[in-house]
């Protein structure tokens, strides 16, 4: 059975920060995970692009969304009745992300950034953008989660990078 991670996050993630998830990705791949994400510029385009065999990484769109994976994703959004139909779809492909394109089979776990650090529904803000969803349905299905913007989550995957 693939073994799946989801590497997603801000459109505005620091170079330095694209950098490590591309040698991240690549390092994931080597050991044999397969990447979800959603192909946004910043984050997702940095661990897609450290995916070399286009067979490890599983890149989901707004318009792969189901009206499960939106229904899902209503669930977690604090301000749904704000969003747009496309907006929803987004979200939606965020549910799929985690949660595979069967909403079945979740991911082992979740790497991403955000400008506030957010790994829970707790510390979601603004400033989390649309990766929250991503966080809150990963947190919903108990699905661990590593902000690489958190100080502590960072070296503990900046240690595994490095084995």
């Amino acid at each position: 059975m693939p073994k799946f991670y989801a590497g997603v996050g801000s459109r505005d993630t620091p170079v330095n920060m694209l950098r490590f998830m591309k040698k991240l990705a690549g390092k994931l791949e080597k050991d044999g995970w397969t990447l979800r994400s959603g192909a946004a510029r910043g984050a997702d385009t940095a661990f897609e692009d450290g995916v070399s065999d286009p067979k490890m990484k599983e890149i989901l769109l707004a318009h792969h969304a189901t009206s499960e994976s939106i229904e899902i994703a209503k669930s977690t959004h604090p301000a749904w009745g704000k969003c747009g139909p496309y907006a929803k779809q987004l979200h939606g492909r965020n549910t799929m992300q985690i949660l595979g394109k069967d909403l079945r089979t979740p991911v082992r776990f979740l790497v991403c950034w955000t400008r506030d650090g957010a790994n829970c529904q707790k510390e979601r803000s603004a400033a989390t953008g649309g990766t929250g969803t991503a966080i809150a349905i990963a947190e919903k299905y108990k699905v661990p989660v590593f902000n690489l913007n958190k100080d502590s989550h960072f070296k503990r995957i900046q240690s595994f990078c490095l084995s």
